[in-house]
């Protein structure tokens, strides 16, 4: 059965946490912004009808020149302004996907790694279930630590794991959940917290530890050691 998808790419935000001046978004690992990798990912995935970015307030503007122009990509995709927090942002994205949307896909922009094929994967158990969000089981030891720095506990990591994106979502699902979110001024870490919130259930699409999100100074390095590797060796990431 055919669907209708859209996805919003969530790069709102100004990264404090990577020291630079520009957002970590816009940052050039092999002469090209973090977000354009990304995108070349989205480019190729042409199962995707509708692509929404987001991204902060004062590049809303030069962003279509900058990036969509200069980059080549299709002049039909869209652009939204990044809000204060993450929530706002994708809700700002939300506004603008057409709502014969069978599917919305949200993706971090600084999450370079994604494959088509864990794209293809949420979208379609969305479709089936509902609600879709990529994640991987914990492999390390989780310590409880209270504000003094010491160990209050060992946490059973069982049944543990940690939440990446993409995350995909029936159309009136996402939205029910945003509109209950803003409502009650609620805010979660991600979109799946605010739809658990409102009582659906959300199957797991195993994820994959490349795909990481590019955070600190040492994510940079670790993403250019990446991207060096998939040109050197041709590896087929996409």
């Amino acid at each position: 059965m055919a669907m209708k998808v859209s996805a919003i790419i969530a790069g709102g935000g100004i990264g404090k946490r990577i020291g630079q001046a520009k957002p970590k978004q816009y940052i050039e690992i092999l002469g090209r912004p973090i977000i354009c990798h990304t995108l070349d990912v989205f480019f190729q995935f042409r199962d995707i009808e509708h692509i929404i970015i987001v991204v902060p307030s004062d590049h809303l503007n030069s962003f279509k020149d900058d990036i969509i122009e200069k980059f080549g990509y299709p002049s039909n995709w869209k652009v939204a302004c990044g809000g204060a927090h993450r929530q706002d942002s994708v809700r700002n994205g939300f506004s603008l996907v057409p709502k014969d949307s069978d599917v919305v896909l949200v993706h971090d922009g600084v999450r370079p790694f994604v494959t088509k094929e864990l794209i293809k994967k949420t979208i379609d158990t969305a479709f089936d279930a509902g609600a879709a969000v990529v994640a991987v089981p914990l492999k390390e030891t989780i310590k409880k630590v209270g504000d003094d720095m010491f160990i209050c506990e060992t946490v059973d990591r069982g049944g543990l794991w940690s939440a990446q994106t993409p995350q995909a979502f029936r159309y009136e699902i996402l939205k029910s959940a945003i509109d209950a979110a803003f409502r009650d001024n609620f805010y979660g870490t991600d979109e799946a917290s605010i739809v658990e919130r409102i009582g659906v259930k959300i199957k797991i699409v195993e994820g994959d530890s490349k795909n990481i999100k590019i955070t600190t100074p040492d994510d940079i390095a670790l993403a250019k050691a990446i991207v060096g590797l998939k040109y050197e060796k041709s590896w087929n990431w996409l």
